[in-house]
């Protein structure tokens, strides 16, 4: 039985014909007698990244409810040529699937740090302002060096999106959970959290719909990354329909919020902010979804090349897996058309490797 696999074709970013080497888990660029060769032509990409994804949150919204239903939401995202996955917030802690030879590569958040009777139930983990600093600090040991914060949410007393604390709260959460050695991302619809969220110096933002030209700037200068979930925000229009009658205010802001997106990505876009692919899968949107994301960001202005780094090789290098290089991790996917001229390849991925491992 062959000890290695040998995969052949386009490798991209580098657009060279390129021979590679899997051994065990890593990749080498050097041959490898008797490997099995397992792929020829096509185009070769590393393994697809979802930064937005929640293996923990069951279809419907509640929490998976076993260990071998997350396993069964992960393979779906890795069937799809997804590779790597932020959970960015679980309710079901499953740190059992981290090294798992059959699932993607994972860097999990812990629970959601929530408002009291603000976010979903039973998702996060709901404090007052005064516990959130000794929450985020929990929640960094029990992700793998990300903390999820909910930085606003549905005020029903005051019928509109407001932040989930105040400004010394939510500023004080990002330095707590730096100070525990973990970087920290927010969910963040409206407008002032997010601002906070910046200034105060958060590495992510998750949505960011209320994000201005001013704030979009600063996150370019500090390097503070962007995952716009722009397959969520198509949700708004049924969020505010469902919401209209009895919260008319939140209704008009969600949809104002959506359709100024396209827009709001764009200029992320421009600005240099670090733009990541992430489909929010759990609860509402289905898995799998992450070449469709890649097709909304393309869409909202962003180059094919560009698309393909922020759903592959840059994600995995921001995540800290890295791709097809000496020494990196053996995940890749091929696919019999080239991504850069139509992403629409990316659906139909041919031949999927993982940890050195044909999935298919």
């Amino acid at each position: 039985m062959a000890t290695a696999l040998h995969v052949r074709g386009v490798v991209l970013p580098d657009d060279e014909v390129r021979d590679i080497w899997l051994v065990g888990d890593r990749v080498t660029l050097s041959p490898v007698p008797g490997a099995e060769t397992v792929s020829t032509g096509g185009y070769v990409l590393p393994g697809l990244v979802d930064a937005h994804c929640h293996i923990g949150i069951a279809p419907g919204g509640a929490p998976v409810a076993s260990l071998e239903q997350a396993r069964e939401l992960a393979a779906m995202d890795r069937d799809a040529g997804v590779l790597a996955i932020r959970d960015a917030g679980s309710p079901f802690p499953y740190a059992e699937l981290d090294d798992a030879p059959d699932m993607p590569r994972l860097a999990r958040a812990g629970r959601h740090v929530a408002p009291p009777r603000r976010y979903l139930p039973a998702i996060g983990v709901e404090v007052p302002a005064a516990e959130v600093v000794a929450e985020v600090t929990r929640q960094a040991g029990a992700g793998t060096g990300w903390v999820k914060l909910v930085g606003d949410w549905i005020d029903r007393e005051q019928g509109d999106l407001a932040p989930a604390w105040d400004e010394a709260t939510l500023t004080a959460a990002v330095h707590a959970a730096h100070a525990a050695g973990a970087r920290i991302t927010a969910h963040c619809f409206e407008e002032s959290s997010v601002a906070t969220l910046v200034r105060a110096g958060i590495d992510c933002v998750e949505h960011g719909t209320g994000l201005s030209a001013d704030v979009l700037d600063l996150m370019a200068r500090q390097g503070t990354a962007l995952v716009p979930t722009m397959i969520n925000i198509e949700t708004f229009g049924h969020i505010a329909e469902t919401a209209a009658v009895k919260f008319p205010r939140y209704a008009k802001h969600m949809l104002a919020l959506r359709d100024r997106f396209p827009d709001v990505v764009s200029a992320a876009y421009e600005a240099g902010v670090p733009i990541f692919v992430g489909s929010d899968a759990g609860g509402g949107i289905t898995h799998g979804l992450a070449a469709q994301e890649m097709l909304r960001l393309h869409a909202a202005g962003m180059r094919a090349e560009d698309v393909l780094a922020a759903g592959a090789w840059r994600a995995r290098d921001w995540l800290g897996f890295p791709g097809l290089v000496e020494g990196g991790l053996a995940d890749l996917v091929v696919y019999a058309d080239d991504p850069r001229a139509d992403l629409r390849a990316l659906l139909v991925p041919q031949r999927i490797i993982l940890r050195g491992h044909v999935v298919r």
